[in-house]
């Protein structure tokens, strides 16, 4: 039962964060963004489908995993920690808020070298070119993801539950969001705007054009949430901020939007 309900709780999250931006930004709000098209056109449909069929193998993999962390839990192997809701104070509070950034700062991390590793040309041939099947991704992207690269990438639960004291809302606080950014980073629509790539502060997040040229270019913009890995190993791409401008400064298009059109394959 426990299996199941991971099962569904993932599966939910997917189609709630991922069919919701599919529908906002690719249907309703189409027109109106297509200026911000970031590569001006979108992924064809039936890679959409693929990118759907992989998340899915993903989301039984992570629930898998996350199944195995429950006993691991059960049986006293992690840091986990119980909330006790008849004295919840707001120390607790704030600690489950902050601790939901710290995994935020660990995954980062890891998602960089991890991200870094799966590009060695003997991973990237058998493993991660499923994932650069997407050159322009859709939203459904989100966890398109070879089944091997699957379980790499959950490997950060695995890092967090045995390094940090933990509750299951600061890791649902933390999951909800790393969602959220996966979804938006294959959006190919850059919501931004033209000024974020001027704030000293704001700029070290990453925008959706970041990762969108990571899977044009590949070799480039590994990062998930911040730019500060790349920026520190040098692999922002030269021109990342210079397309990031061009998309945002884009006049609206009085227009019908732009049709889909079929991806040649790997650049």
């Amino acid at each position: 039962m426990v299996q199941l309900s991971l099962f569904f709780i993932d599966v939910l999250m997917y189609f709630v964060f991922a069919g919701a931006a599919y529908l906002i930004f690719y249907v309703i709000l189409k027109k109106a963004l297509s200026h911000r098209i970031i590569q001006k056109k979108f992924e064809k449909n039936d890679r959409i489908f693929d990118e759907i069929k992989f998340s899915i193998s993903t989301i039984i993999i992570f629930t898998l995993n996350f199944a195995i962390v429950w006993e691991l839990q059960k049986r006293g192997y992690t840091r986990h920690y119980d909330l006790d809701f008849s004295h919840f104070t707001w120390q607790n509070a704030g600690y489950l808020v902050l601790s939901a950034f710290i995994m935020m700062l660990m995954h980062d991390t890891y998602f960089y070298w991890a991200h870094r590793l799966m590009h060695h040309p003997t991973l990237y041939r058998h493993v991660h070119q499923v994932h650069h099947r997407s050159t322009n991704p859709s939203p459904w992207a989100a966890f398109y993801f070879h089944p091997l690269e699957a379980f790499a990438e959950f490997g950060i639960i695995y890092v967090i539950v045995f390094t940090l004291p933990y509750n299951e809302i600061g890791i649902l606080l933390f999951y909800a969001y790393q969602m959220f950014i996966n979804v938006m980073g294959h959006l190919s629509i850059e919501l931004f705007p033209t000024s974020y790539s001027k704030n000293g502060v704001l700029k070290i997040h990453n925008s959706i054009t970041h990762h969108n040229m990571h899977h044009k270019y590949f070799n480039y913009n590994y990062g998930l949430y911040l730019n500060v890995w790349d920026g520190i190993m040098g692999t922002v791409h030269p021109k990342y901020y210079e397309t990031f401008e061009e998309v945002t400064s884009r006049p609206p298009l009085d227009k019908e939007p732009i049709a889909f059109k079929a991806e040649s394959g790997i650049d």
